[in-house]
């Protein structure tokens, strides 16, 4: 069994991150929910759960207490509205020059089976009791930079492709991508999020497998031996002799 707390512990101490990770858990359609967590008092967006959860909040989200549909529907929990899949209301809030470019957006967004979805559970991962899906951080650039070969290069090295849009950052980047590729995605936030958040200018998020913590961990631990403080304090390695 993965001791989230102690994850979480480390990720916290070795990144400095001013808030936990989230751990994620998507309840598939027929599956029981969990007992005993609170769902939020008024309906709430995805991001705003993930906000809360990084604070300490332990929130089970049914479909009906999802209060933003573009989110809802990326994660399969309710159908894409008309509205929504048209381009009309993204165009609306000015970020495409016309309704078809926001239709493109949305037609090769990620995005689970509608309605496969009964309920998101978010948690901080210090209090995650089963195993989640995906896990989520929120920190300033320099702190998700050390995730990069943690979760992506330490092990196989190459480059990174990193695919995001300027909508959907905690759902449809930081949730869904992970959780359909079994792959880590980085996202610089987005419209939504940053307007209805309390994520800061400066701040944008990693998701990654549930199932890749551990060596998460395992390669911060690594890198915490020389090249993080090293890079931290300023000290350059010595060039090769020639």
């Amino acid at each position: 069994m993965v001791d989230y707390a102690e994850c979480s512990r480390k990720m916290v101490e070795i990144l400095g991150l001013k808030y936990e990770p989230v751990a994620v858990t998507l309840i598939k359609k027929g599956q029981p929910l969990p007992e005993g967590v609170p769902e939020p008092e008024k309906n709430i967006r995805h991001c705003q759960s993930i906000m809360r959860a990084r604070k300490g909040e332990c929130l089970l989200l049914p479909a009906s207490k999802h209060a933003c549909p573009v989110g809802a529907s990326a994660l399969g929990l309710v159908p894409t509205p008309e509205k929504v899949a048209s381009g009309q209301f993204h165009f609306a809030l000015g970020m495409y020059q016309d309704v078809e470019a926001a239709k493109h957006t949305i037609d090769v967004r990620p995005t689970l089976e509608p309605e496969s979805l009964a309920a998101t559970l978010v948690c901080p991962l210090s209090k995650q009791k089963s195993p989640p899906d995906v896990i989520i951080v929120t920190g300033v650039p320099e702190q998700i930079y050390w995730l990069l070969p943690a979760a992506f290069t330490y092990d196989k090295g190459g480059r990174v492709t990193i695919q995001t849009a300027s909508f959907q950052a905690c759902c449809a980047d930081s949730t869904v991508l992970p959780y359909t590729t079994d792959m880590p995605s980085i996202s610089l936030g987005c419209y939504g999020c940053r307007k209805t958040t309390d994520l800061a200018r400066e701040e944008m998020l990693m998701g990654f497998p549930a199932n890749k913590l551990e060596r998460v961990v395992s390669v911060l631990e690594e890198l915490m031996k020389k090249p993080l403080p090293a890079c931290r304090a300023g000290i350059q390695s010595a060039p090769p002799s020639s």
